[in-house]
């Protein structure tokens, strides 16, 4: 499965401004620093809703630029419900993130 989805990554990647382009990429790249930052201190704290929230924050940012593998990553830290704990799902979501943002990257050659 690719990182991202074409339909939205590759929407915007078409239609905004290089610049524009490379703007969101460097947002998204400070969003994701932080917010993982954030996932893993309130894991390390045992914080539930501050990972809750940094989880949710994050499934948003993946899900505006069509980073599908991410969000479903964030998705699956948020849910308080299900059954995987923080130590399996942060090093896949830290995977998926950098993932994300090679292959966001990769659409501004």
């Amino acid at each position: 499965m690719s990182a991202l989805d074409p339909s939205v990554a590759g929407q915007l990647a078409e239609d905004l401004p290089p610049d524009v382009f490379r703007s969101i990429i460097a947002t998204f790249d400070a969003d994701l620093s932080r917010l993982v930052a954030d996932l893993q201190v309130a894991h390390h704290a045992g914080d539930q809703s501050g990972y809750e929230r940094a989880a949710h924050s994050l499934a948003g940012a993946a899900a505006a630029v069509g980073a599908v593998g991410l969000e479903r990553e964030a998705r699956i830290a948020m849910d308080h419900r299900q059954p995987e704990p923080a130590a399996s799902v942060l090093p896949r979501l830290v995977a998926e993130a950098g993932g994300a943002l090679e292959a966001l990257r990769a659409l501004l050659k």
